[in-house]
């Protein structure tokens, strides 16, 4: 049974109030709030036994590093920011993928990862 420390109830904390994907460093920015003093290697740490305990999701994007979100929001996307590179979470799906994959192949899952500029970057 895995402990429940307050780094890892606020890091849990942290993921839940964000609702979106956070980066280990926006993390450790909002966790210190919480508990002054927490350090990387402990985000790392709760990371680790997060996703091994099912808690958390990995969302890996082409060419970045990899974010976290509280697992169970069933299928979903994301959107990544350009300019701030903070994730955001798309609750739509352009559906049947399958029509997309070559003949005699069967599509398994899929993921999508759209790239622009969100509403607090965008120029008005």
């Amino acid at each position: 049974m895995e402990r429940n420390t307050r780094q890892r109830k606020a890091i849990h904390t942290c993921l839940e109030q964000a609702g979106r994907p956070l980066a280990p460093q926006e993390i450790l920015d909002q966790a210190q709030a919480l508990v002054p003093g927490m350090g990387m290697a402990t985000v790392y740490r709760n990371i680790k036994s997060m996703l091994e305990a099912g808690e958390i999701t990995t969302v890996s994007l082409p060419g970045g590093g990899d974010r976290y979100e509280i697992a169970g929001h069933g299928h979903h996307h994301h959107f990544h920011c350009r300019a701030c590179d903070r994730v955001f979470e798309v609750h739509a799906c352009p559906g049947d993928m399958q029509k997309l994959t070559p003949d005699g192949f069967v599509l398994e899952s899929h993921e999508l990862t759209l790239y622009g500029l969100c509403g607090a970057c965008r120029p008005m």
